[in-house]
């Protein structure tokens, strides 16, 4: 399958037109998609015209045109925001769609991006599973809570995706679905106009085929230089922590770390087994604390005027959360502020981290979008996390390699991510 990138270079050069490739994009999302369930809503022909249009007036930018899909928990004015809840499911379309978008869809089409349709979230971004399958393993969930996003990309329907991570929302699903996902460093890329979860964590993160393709796309966003290029290979240092304070290693995650520290070697790589520091375990369970505090009050409107309206999952953790006192949220964000001034010099033993991206393969059914154990601790720390897809656990399911950064190292962290991902190419 084309690149993305390769894509953009032949709406550039003429080579491809943007209105075929958006016609042929709706069409094989009509297609294929009621099958999947990837799309809550999409532009029509017309509307999608009248978008190109406006990008070509504008310059295009570097994406050319290239179809988006973006998770429905941003806002967007020419699009219905339901934000996977059926709170926000009755009345009309117009009743339905707010007045202006979301900050990362001003960076979308400012870096010509075409925003083709809303792809399906959990709940509020939450547990409640969506309608979507995981078109990379059969029967089993795509995870949460930006399902749609990645099915969407690991089907084919679209190069790009946007969705959000609070606890794992992003690299979980990337890892069930077998496609790259990227969270990056807190506050890279824009939160205003999501439907706020938690204002400490909420992550804009992306999706793509590839690395190279995410690098590419996240650099058109954020104004920052993520892009990679061909410049010689460092010696990558990659720490392997022996265990971890949140459970044990599953075997699918095992034989994904064994698969990864062997192609790791044999591209070079110095492979270094690592302790995590005792304060990981607080940062853990800080994360909950806060995110519980501060989603007792982000959705108080919600909670306060339909409770009924709410899934009983979610019902039953906001119920939860507001015994959460502010003496606890306070001490869990002074262990937040800790840890990440302590990771810096943690960090200079090694240039990235390798772990599993998620538990254990997607669980089998679709009442449960899986565990965010593996990627908590690291959202609270702000830490730049890359999914890389093409490994796999002990059914044959895909199974994620989590490459997580430094602190504000988000281009060190997409650099050795692409190498991991052409190690395990290479070993396959």
């Amino acid at each position: 399958m084309m690149s993305a990138i390769h894509q953009a270079a032949q709406l550039a050069n003429g080579s491809l037109l943007a209105a075929d490739l958006m016609a042929a994009t709706l069409a094989r999302i009509a297609s294929e998609d009621a099958a999947l369930g990837a799309f809550t809503a999409l532009l029509d022909l017309p509307a999608a015209r009248q978008q190109l249009t406006q990008l070509q007036a504008s310059g295009m930018g570097p994406l050319q045109g290239l179809p988006v899909g973006l998770k429905d928990i941003f806002d967007t004015a020419d699009l219905p925001t339901r934000y996977g809840s059926a709170l926000y499911s009755g009345g009309s379309q117009a009743e339905q769609t707010p007045r202006v978008d979301a900050a990362i869809v001003g960076a979308i089409r400012r870096a010509g991006g075409l925003v083709i349709g809303k792809t399906s979230s959990t709940e509020f971004a939450f547990l409640n599973p969506t309608q979507t399958l995981n078109p990379n393993a059969p029967g089993r969930t795509p995870g949460g809570s930006s399902a749609g996003s990645a099915a969407a990309v690991a089907a084919g329907l679209v190069p790009f995706a946007v969705g959000t991570q609070t606890g794992g929302s992003v690299v979980r699903p990337a890892s069930y679905c077998g496609v790259t996902g990227f969270k990056p460093s807190f506050g890279l890329l824009p939160t205003p106009g999501i439907k706020c979860f938690s204002w400490s964590l909420d992550t804009v993160g992306l999706f793509a085929a590839s690395v190279r393709e995410v690098a590419w796309f996240a650099d058109a966003l954020s104004g920052f230089a993520l892009q990679l290029d061909d410049a010689p290979e460092k010696s990558w240092r990659v720490g392997v922590p022996s265990a971890y304070p949140w459970g044990p290693v599953s075997p699918s995650a095992q034989l994904a770390i064994d698969t990864g520290v062997a192609a790791l070697r044999r591209q070079g790589a110095e492979v270094i087994p690592i302790t995590l520091p005792a304060w990981m375990k607080d940062v853990f369970e800080a994360q909950d604390v806060i995110q519980g505090f501060e989603v007792w009050r982000s959705m108080a409107r919600d909670i306060d005027a339909h409770p009924q309206a709410l899934s009983k999952v979610l019902r039953d953790y906001l119920m939860a959360a507001r015994s959460i006192s502010a003496p606890a949220y306070e001490a869990a964000q002074q262990t937040a502020h800790a840890a990440r001034t302590a990771c810096a010099d943690w960090f200079s033993q090694f240039d990235v981290l390798m772990t599993p991206s998620a538990p254990d393969e997607a669980p089998l059914g679709y009442a449960s979008t899986g565990a965010s154990t593996f990627n908590r601790a690291w959202t609270l720390l702000g830490l730049p996390c890359v999914n890389v897809a093409g490994a796999v656990g002990v059914t044959g399911n895909p199974m994620g390699l989590q490459i997580v950064g430094a602190p504000r190292a988000d281009k060190t962290c997409l650099a050795a991510a692409d190498v991991m991902e052409r190690a395990l190419k290479a070993q396959a």
